[in-house]
């Protein structure tokens, strides 16, 4: 092997290794059984969408993995922000979901 040939094999496998690892959770915005949740249910399921929603804002700053891969692999960088927009919105929505259900069934978030 040459050393070329290593060294693009490694700086691929970083790129994946720091792409994996940078991505936050998406959350589901519609779960099986919403509409039964119980008002106590919704206000624990609104709770956990807002973390969801704030974790991946964290994800958005310069953490040691989107330096990595800002340095080494950018397309990996252009991904995770993608990936974080998406988790973003989607934990919006969930909320906003649950705010809905929430309000059917006078409850109150």
């Amino acid at each position: 092997m040459t050393r070329a040939t290593t060294t693009m094999g490694a700086v691929l496998a970083f790129g994946f290794l720091v792409s994996a690892c940078a991505t936050p959770d998406v959350v589901s915005v519609h779960k099986i059984g919403d509409e039964d949740l119980s008002c106590g249910q919704i206000k624990e399921q609104f709770a956990e969408a807002q973390d969801f929603e704030r974790k991946a804002r964290k994800e958005k700053g310069a953490t040691g993995t989107n330096v990595a891969a800002a340095l080494f692999f950018w397309p990996a960088l252009f991904a995770t922000y993608s990936n974080i927009e998406e988790a973003v919105e989607a934990a919006r929505d969930r909320q906003e979901q649950l705010k809905e259900i929430a309000a059917k069934k006078d409850c109150t978030i």
